[in-house]
């Protein structure tokens, strides 16, 4: 049996181990170290390791230690990151994603691109191992924990799967809430706003959208595949929160191709406006040749070098032809405002 862990076992304080919880069925949970999980056993109830994938420690524990099918402890370390899931016996081996966040001691950046990292888990009815990249950090999972150490947090593996699914969808929400509203705001810039600027955020939008379906559809389908197994762990409670985390990601995938095809209509809208502006000064400077084209032609035929030119020796010759030139001027301008060329 184990021993009481000490209490105040920080965050990430063990190489490649972030943390091991072990849950006492009633919402709460007790810290475990590297040394404790070589000793724990299913007899001292259900248990939640938090590893980081590319660590060497976490993959010798996972590779030698965990006590997996090679098959198993292979799959949890390698870089397959596309969403899955394979039941093998009693247990799931699940890929799924999540959003990357800035660790708490950093501060915020605004990310451009939506990182999506993957998270690795294995899950039976006495344990939940879970692996993400170092580097990378999962509010959802944080979340989770903060609960367990207050006592509100899950009570078995069932659910505790149930929550981080729950979890890892909801972190999405905010993203498509921006997404939205600056769909919203370009919308309002297509016809005032900077067309390099517009046409530059818009292929930012499109890039984000495609990027968050690539995975939350195969997202969807693994989620799918849980709420449909027959594992005895999986209560129905479990499988009904699965169910509403699926019908919250099937809206999200909706929302991704709303934000698409907006995205679309905008860029074609844009396409319009730029082609608009351009046929519009290409009208004015035809309009401008036009109005120029009467003095250049007196222009040519009174500056050849030839004889014969009348006017020579006309003190009043150039005044007469700059009076021409600005009748025939007038005369175009009023030709053009009648066939609505200005």
């Amino acid at each position: 049996m184990l021993e009481r862990a000490k209490p105040n076992l920080s965050y990430g304080a063990e190489p490649g181990l972030r943390f091991a919880l072990l849950l006492d069925g009633k919402g709460g949970c007790k810290p475990l170290t590297m040394a404790d999980l070589s000793r724990w056993t299913p007899a001292d109830g259900a248990v939640w390791c938090h590893f980081e994938r590319d660590h060497a420690s976490a993959n010798e524990w996972v590779m030698q230690k965990g006590g997996f099918d090679p098959l198993v402890a292979e799959a949890l370390i390698a870089e397959d990151s596309r969403p899955r899931v394979e039941p093998i016996d009693d247990g799931l081996l699940i890929i799924l994603r999540g959003l990357c966040a800035s660790p708490p001691e950093e501060a915020e950046e605004p990310r451009e691109d939506v990182d999506l990292v993957p998270l690795h888990i294995w899950v039976d009815d006495t344990r939940l191992v879970s692996l993400r990249d170092s580097g990378h950090y999962l509010t959802a999972l944080r979340d989770i924990r903060q609960a367990l150490e207050t006592g509100k947090g899950p009570r078995s593996t069932g659910e505790l799967l149930a929550m981080v699914s729950d979890k890892l969808v909801r972190d999405l929400e905010p993203v498509l809430d921006q997404m939205d509203e600056e769909v919203d705001e370009l919308d309002d810039l297509v016809f005032d706003g900077e067309a390099g600027e517009v046409r530059e955020r818009l292929k930012l939008l499109r890039r984000r959208s495609v990027q968050l379906k690539r995975y939350l559809a195969p997202q969807r389908d693994a989620l799918s595949r849980i709420e449909h197994d027959d594992a005895p762990w999986l209560t129905n409670r479990d499988k009904l929160r699965l169910r509403e985390v699926i019908d919250k990601l099937m809206r999200f995938i909706e929302y991704l191709d709303s934000i698409r095809d907006r995205t679309g209509i905008l860029h074609d809208d844009l396409s319009t406006v730029i082609s608009e502006r351009i046929a519009h000064n290409s009208n004015r400077l035809a309009a401008l040749a036009a109005l120029l084209l009467p003095p250049s032609l007196i222009a040519g035929l009174f500056g050849m070098n030839v004889g014969g030119i009348p006017g020579v020796h006309d003190g009043y010759a150039f005044l007469l032809v700059v009076l021409l030139v600005m009748l025939l001027s007038a005369v175009t301008l009023f030709v053009l405002k009648r066939i609505n060329w200005l």
